[in-house]
């Protein structure tokens, strides 16, 4: 029975892992000093102050946090898989985490978060020097409005990065992927704030985490790179059937984390979530499972802009006692499984078939 008024015990979001962070691994030396390079070389001397601390801010906001990289890696072991060879896979990994910064820069600003991996997000940022400096106007529309054109900057740069990864027909030969998940990407991102606003039941919870997840974080990330090497159609069809359960299970075990995650771990509030009212399949199930007077509750609290940490605790204790999160648990253990099954069957090479394996366990039980 739910307790409206009293705290709730400790609850674990599941078992924990090594993140899935590259760390200080190679490929992610390599992802950062393109990334350095290609940013620096917008340093020119000749532009004006306002450009070279605007690309200054970019370059903090991709190099200067714990980013995780997870789509470049995927990338470049979907690239491995299907064994390539020769330059430029970096430099198209490299692109990924460009376009993951403008997701994210708009994301933010849509979702009106104030933390980002533990740092101020670009819009706090940018407001925060508005009032520092004392110029005029709202200092919050104007780090909103001015993190929306750094964020596009980023999108127009990620264009930019990938088109010169390699030769012309390489790029056109890929390009049709790289454009089919930035369009999915920002569909995703619609569905999502529909959900936020309409309501949304488990289907169209599940729509959104293909769309915004699934697609755009494992499965493209893994067609690209297999695409940069060469790979047909039936290498490409192996690593949807891969792609989209990871992805899913990707996406869930966020969702946990949003909710039950330790903030100095995931670098965003546990509050952050259930006051945007996010449509997801951890609160789906929940709705559908809680007694009258849950509902209520959940009524009251999810997406509450005001919600304090009593009221997630209410929330949080329902989640727990429907029996939601011990589901969404089941459901990352068996995509995970799917996945894994699917890396087993699929004709790739093998070094990278085991990489994949191990990074696919870790996203899956990963703490942030």
């Amino acid at each position: 029975m739910i307790n409206l008024g009293g705290a709730t015990p400790a609850v674990t979001a599941g078992p924990t892992a090594p993140t899935a962070d590259t760390g200080d691994g190679p490929l992610r030396r390599e992802v950062d000093a393109v990334l350095a390079d290609f940013l620096g070389g917008h340093l020119d001397t000749s532009a004006d102050e306002d450009w070279r601390q605007g690309v200054e801010l970019l370059r903090s906001f991709v190099l200067g946090t714990a980013g995780k990289r997870t789509r470049p890696t995927l990338c470049h072991l979907g690239w491995r898989a299907c064994g390539g060879d020769g330059p430029g896979v970096v430099r198209v990994a490299a692109a990924l985490e460009l376009f993951h910064a403008f997701a994210l820069i708009h994301d933010d600003v849509m979702d009106g978060s104030d933390t980002r991996r533990g740092r101020p997000t670009l819009h706090v940022d940018l407001a925060d020097r508005h009032r520092r400096r004392g110029w005029r106007g709202d200092a919050e529309r104007f780090g909103r409005n001015t993190a929306i054109l750094w964020g596009d900057l980023c999108l127009v740069w990620s264009e930019q990065l990938f088109s010169s990864g390699g030769t012309a027909d390489r790029v056109a030969r890929v390009r049709t992927l790289f454009q089919r998940m930035r369009a999915e990407a920002v569909m995703g991102q619609y569905l999502d704030l529909r959900g936020e606003a309409a309501g949304a039941g488990l289907a169209d919870c599940l729509r959104i985490l293909r769309y915004k997840c699934a697609r755009y974080t494992v499965e493209r990330p893994l067609q690209i790179g297999a695409a940069w090497a060469g790979a047909g159609s039936a290498e490409l069809a192996a690593f949807s059937r891969v792609g989209i359960p990871l992805g899913e299970a990707f996406q869930l075990r966020d969702d946990v984390l949003g909710v039950f995650g330790d903030d100095t771990l995931t670098g965003k509030s546990s509050l952050t979530d259930l006051r945007d009212g996010k449509a997801t399949v951890l609160m789906a199930l929940t709705r559908q499972a809680a007694t009258a007077a849950q509902v209520a509750a959940i009524d009251r609290w999810h997406g509450d802009a005001h919600l304090d940490r009593a009221g997630a605790d209410v929330l949080r204790e329902i989640i727990v006692d429907s029996g939601s999160l011990r589901r969404v648990e089941e459901m990352i253990a068996a995509r995970t499984e799917e996945a894994v099954a699917a890396l087993h069957e699929a004709s790739i090479v093998d070094d990278a078939r085991v990489e994949l394996i191990e990074l696919a366990r870790r996203l899956s039980v990963r703490s942030r």
